[in-house]
């Protein structure tokens, strides 16, 4: 077996892997209306091994990042924090981490969401005493 069919069998496994297929490949191609398999062919010619390797350990920080700029968004953030700059960013970091690790224990996002704006709204009227 020569260098590149060695280097194809570890990219088809690790994109075969329980890891991947449970927590990017199926997830994903429901989300793309794709099979698995045209997924998989896709992610096998995209990225090299030393990507591949390095994707799924990165996966929970991306998701991460990502559900915490939905909330962000989700709770206007922007406005409170950019705009009226009533809210300091460490406040709305501090919120949305707490939010994020929510969701990620299992509460579902919606639940989160009101959660997160009721403290919001409990923080706005702590700011508005002083």
């Amino acid at each position: 077996m020569d260098d590149e069919s060695k280097m194809n069998l570890m990219k088809e496994r690790i994109l075969g892997s329980y890891a991947w297929q449970r927590d990017i490949i199926k997830p994903l191609s429901k989300d793309y209306d794709c099979t698995p398999d045209e997924l998989k062919e896709v992610f096998f010619k995209l990225f090299d091994m030393s990507t591949l390797e390095a994707s799924h350990g990165t996966l929970d920080i991306a998701q991460d990042i990502c559900l915490a700029k939905k909330f962000h968004a989700d709770l206007r953030l922007c406005w409170y924090i950019g705009t009226l700059e009533i809210i300091t960013p460490e406040e709305g970091d501090e919120l949305k981490e707490k939010l994020v690790g929510q969701v990620k224990s299992g509460k579902n996002y919606d639940d989160a969401l009101k959660e997160g704006q009721l403290e919001l709204f409990e923080l706005l009227k702590e700011k508005s005493e002083y």
